[in-house]
């Protein structure tokens, strides 16, 4: 027994608090590390959206200057204000690509130095040498490369690295987007078509929405009976549980489907008829205005050294437009940079090397956020560069954008020119063929035919009688 005072309380007992557990302790660390790390993707975001608005900015606020020469109100946009802003795009874009996302990656992998105290900081040391040791990396390579191709450019970077290092190593990470914006853009440009398909309600001569409504219908109907009669049996085995999970993501993606094509099949008649048939020729409009401009541009090219994509100091803003046409052109030229941004993130989320960065609802890691943002990043900081050697504006380079070693370069600048004047129309032309007969096709009930037969060998009076017979 225990002695008690005269108030009742125990004397001698000692009061016990619930310890906190280590599993607490190592959650709230890792969210800290989680919400450190998204909050510098956030940033790199935000850097890669300014980057994909600096030319429409420019460009817009020459025309504004233009148009509004004598304005009190406008005195605060001038040529140093947008000089200025491309200096702190350029310089955030570069620190975000290489410091802060791969600081992030190391610091949401590391766990702290063996034998150290573990906490956040713990995991701050382990990141920041493991960012030195990669930079002393990337240094050494990039320094052996300039020592083969230039000699003296590589031994002055030893004593002057911020002077001639540097704007070789942007100038190789931008030639890298650049080529990627290359491989991307034109796969985009043909992939916006079926994606902009997707979204849109087609009319009914190229989509009976009431007939794989039903189809959907009775497919959901046959899964929530089998899932039904699984959950039924007394069966325990670990193959059924697999089976049943994979049923349910089925069960839950067939009813998704089935409610996006009931709202589909409640589309109006002027939304059905006249919004998928204008939307594709918007798309066909850019395109094609994208290629000529490009074929335009290889011109200028032979004819003309001014047609070269260079850097300048002062923009003079106010003094003269960017395009032939006036403002309208100017207009045009910012609805084309942007498309190309679109169908740039379009084709490289659809190339098959990167389908696999996708990001999906509530399934997407903190590593795969992370790639994202660096892959947006990249393109975005490239858009300017790629807009002006293919010459979709006039609007020249400012600040260190216009320092890059390879855009004196006549034949890469015409190389590039060519190659995607080329591939955009070689994608342009086989998405366009391959989609009309696909269309054809399912409007005429030539899908159901059995895979045996060949679709090529059906004759043409067959394929007219069924045309017909549909439109009756």
């Amino acid at each position: 027994m225990v002695p008690e005072n005269g108030s009742g309380r125990r004397v001698g007992s000692r009061a016990t608090f619930p310890q906190p557990c280590a599993g607490n302790h190592k959650d709230i660390e890792d969210a800290t590390v989680n919400k450190i790390a998204l909050w510098l993707c956030t940033f790199t975001l935000s850097v890669a959206v300014c980057a994909v608005l600096l030319l429409p900015i420019s460009i817009l606020s020459n025309e504004v200057l233009l148009t509004f020469p004598q304005s009190y109100y406008m005195q605060w946009l001038n040529g140093s204000l947008i000089h200025g802003l491309w200096n702190l795009v350029f310089l955030f874009s570069n620190l975000s690509l290489v410091f802060l996302m791969p600081f992030a990656y190391f610091f949401t992998e590391s766990e702290g130095f063996a034998g150290s105290r573990k906490g956040v900081m713990a995991r701050v040391y382990e990141a920041v040498v493991l960012l030195l040791l990669l930079a002393l990396l990337v240094l050494g390579i990039v320094w052996v490369a300039s020592a083969l191709l230039h000699d003296n450019i590589a031994r002055k970077s030893l004593y002057d690295l911020w002077e001639y290092y540097l704007p070789y190593l942007y100038s190789g990470i931008s030639l890298f987007g650049v080529l990627l914006l290359l491989l991307c853009t034109p796969f985009g440009l043909s992939r916006m078509f079926s994606v902009t398909g997707k979204l849109l309600v087609k009319p009914r001569l190229l989509e009976d929405v009431e007939d794989t409504l039903s189809c959907t219908s009775f497919e959901e109907d046959s899964l929530c009976r089998k899932l039904k009669k699984i959950e039924g049996s007394s069966t325990t085995s670990c193959w059924v549980k697999l089976n049943m999970e994979a049923m349910q993501k089925e069960y839950r993606t067939v009813q998704r489907k089935r409610i996006a094509l009931e709202m589909r099949g409640k589309a109006s008649p002027w939304q059905r008829n006249l919004g998928y048939p204008l939307a594709m020729l918007v798309l066909l409009a850019l395109t094609v205005m994208c290629v000529l401009m490009v074929c335009f541009n290889v011109l200028e090219l032979l004819l003309d050294e001014a047609a070269m994509p260079r850097g300048m100091e002062d923009p003079h803003l106010g003094m003269a437009s960017f395009s032939m046409f006036g403002s309208l052109g100017a207009a045009v030229q910012v609805v084309l940079i942007l498309y190309l941004m679109v169908s740039s993130v379009v084709g490289f989320y659809s190339s098959p090397l990167f389908t696999g960065l996708l990001p999906r609802a509530q399934d997407t890691n903190l590593t795969q956020i992370i790639a994202n943002c660096v892959s947006l990043l990249i393109l975005s900081s490239a858009l300017p560069v790629f807009s002006r050697t293919l010459g979709i504006t006039r609007f020249d380079l400012l600040g260190d954008f216009g320092r890059y070693n390879w855009l004196g370069n006549f034949y890469i600048v015409f190389l590039y020119n060519m190659l995607f004047a080329g591939l955009t129309s070689a994608s342009l032309i086989k998405t366009v063929t391959w989609a009309v007969q696909r269309e054809l096709i399912r409007a005429f009930g030539l899908h159901r035919l059995p895979l045996t037969v060949s679709r090529s060998t059906v004759p043409f009076r067959l394929l007219l009688a069924s045309g017909l017979s549909k439109i009756q």
